[in-house]
């Protein structure tokens, strides 16, 4: 997931580095919930129907943790339903709702891995394809012999097998992430402007380190002259493999990855407040993001002055999107209804089928793959794959403490969004989904 053990932590053999324990996911599957109908629009009924939701938000709010919480909660056609208090800002004194902004950074992941799927749909690109077929810069990778440890000629050996695209999609390329590695690579990354994203034009806040290079082309070659971490297919790493698909999806399609996803995806679901650059007419409607310092919410990011109001130094495929609670849910109905929203399809059901599933290679070694709280989990189109109780799970986290998921089997979809960093500094992205899951078997409940 995203920067709460992501950001100084070092990933070991079966860990799962993320922003939220995926064992609270488990709560969520095998939810049979048919029964449910979700009610139009949201206020009082919509807390007075989900009150356990309603509760973590008027807590967070309301013992100003943060300055605002959003939630949509969806299943079936029409509009979520919406659970929101706060203010966009401690200071703005405009009510947050289901059009404010957030920056969802690695919930861009899954739009990423569904647009590569897109490709795949269109003959563009094969699942199993090695990347130097259309990136040739790739097609002799060194790897690290000790992970994460020097680079240096005795530590580097040629990778065994070839990256795919499947590999990106599913972070066992064995490629690095400045936010991840805690050795020489790091550094390496940051130095060549190998930077996942943008967090502020503040200096020495320990977020995303660096300046990130100027195109998405110039990523991906300055990307191959780095090592590996591990052999490709053999191990887990929470990695820039969705940003490289970014510069995959523009050599195949012709068209620049940010044009590529508002063609394919945005315009067409009506994903209208779904941006790597914000509008400055849309200003009004941003969020600020703060910094927990020693229990204290320092503002990193304000609205009017925000480092997302210009232009990105490219589209960062893996945490680069500012999206609304009402965009990601129509992102995620998407996903729930197998292509199609509303009568518009955008994908193939076996596409999404497949890209929710669990694409981990079959050369992955038995530990290689990420658990938490006792249960294995798989990964699909950029998004986590729920395996045995937590079956129909599919979806990811943010850095700020954003949520998006949806639970394939019953079709429920919930999207949490709020500004914090480090996302790990309070149990949002734990809570979250096992209080989704409470209230909807309660609502079950009362409808048998």
């Amino acid at each position: 997931m995203e920067a709460n053990r992501v950001l100084g932590t070092a990933l070991s053999r079966r860990q799962f580095v993320g922003a939220g324990s995926l064992a609270a996911l488990g709560a969520l599957s095998g939810l049979s919930l048919p029964q449910l109908a979700f009610a139009q629009g949201a206020g009082g009924e919509a807390a007075r129907r989900w009150p356990g939701v309603a509760n973590m938000v008027r807590s967070y709010v309301g013992d100003g943790r943060v300055a605002n919480m959003v939630v949509a909660l969806g299943m079936g056609p029409g509009d979520p339903e919406v659970i929101a208090m706060g203010n966009t800002s401690f200071a703005s004194g405009i009510a947050a709702d289901a059009d404010s902004l957030y920056r969802i950074y690695s919930m861009t992941k899954p739009i990423t891995g569904m647009a590569t799927f897109a490709c795949i749909e269109e003959g563009w690109l094969e699942l199993d394809q090695p990347i130097a077929d259309i990136l040739p810069a790739f097609a002799r990778m060194q790897v690290q012999k000790v992970y994460d440890g020097p680079i240096t000629p005795d530590n580097l050996e040629p990778a065994t097998r070839p990256l795919t695209v499947r590999h990106c999609l599913t972070h066992t390329a064995g490629l690095g992430y400045s936010i991840v590695q805690q050795g020489p690579l790091s550094d390496a990354y940051t130095a060549a402007g190998l930077v996942p994203g943008l967090v502020t034009r503040m200096e020495n806040v320990p977020a995303f380190r660096g300046t990130p290079v100027g195109n998405l082309a110039l990523f991906a070659d300055r990307l191959a002259e780095m090592p590996l971490v591990a052999q490709p297919g053999t191990r887990w790493v929470y990695s820039v493999g969705l940003d490289l698909l970014g510069r995959v999806i523009e050599v195949v399609t012709g068209k620049s990855f940010d044009r590529f996803l508002k063609e394919r995806f945005f315009d067409p679901l009506g994903m209208n407040s779904t941006f790597f650059q914000v509008p400055l007419t849309q200003a009004h409607r941003f969020t600020a993001n703060y910094f927990l310092l020693n229990g204290m919410l320092v503002p990193i990011d304000l609205p009017d002055s925000s480092v997302y109001l210009g232009p990105p130094p490219f589209p960062f495929g893996g945490a680069g999107l500012v999206s609304s609670a009402r965009d990601y849910d129509r992102f995620l109905a998407m996903i729930a209804g197998r292509g199609t929203v509303d009568g518009v399809t955008v994908l193939d059901r076996s596409s999404v089928e497949q890209a929710t599933s669990d694409l981990m290679p079959d050369t992955l070694a038995p530990d290689g793959g990420f658990s938490s709280g006792g249960r294995d989990f798989g990964y699909g189109a950029g998004g986590l794959v729920g395996r045995g109780d937590a079956a129909g799970l599919f979806g990811w986290f943010g850095a700020a403490g954003t949520c998006g998921l949806v639970d394939m089997n019953s079709g429920l979809r919930h999207t949490l969004m709020t500004q914090y960093m480090p996302s790990m500094e309070y149990s949002v992205q734990n809570d979250f989904p096992l209080v989704v899951a409470a209230d909807a078997a309660a609502l079950a409940s009362r409808r048998s």
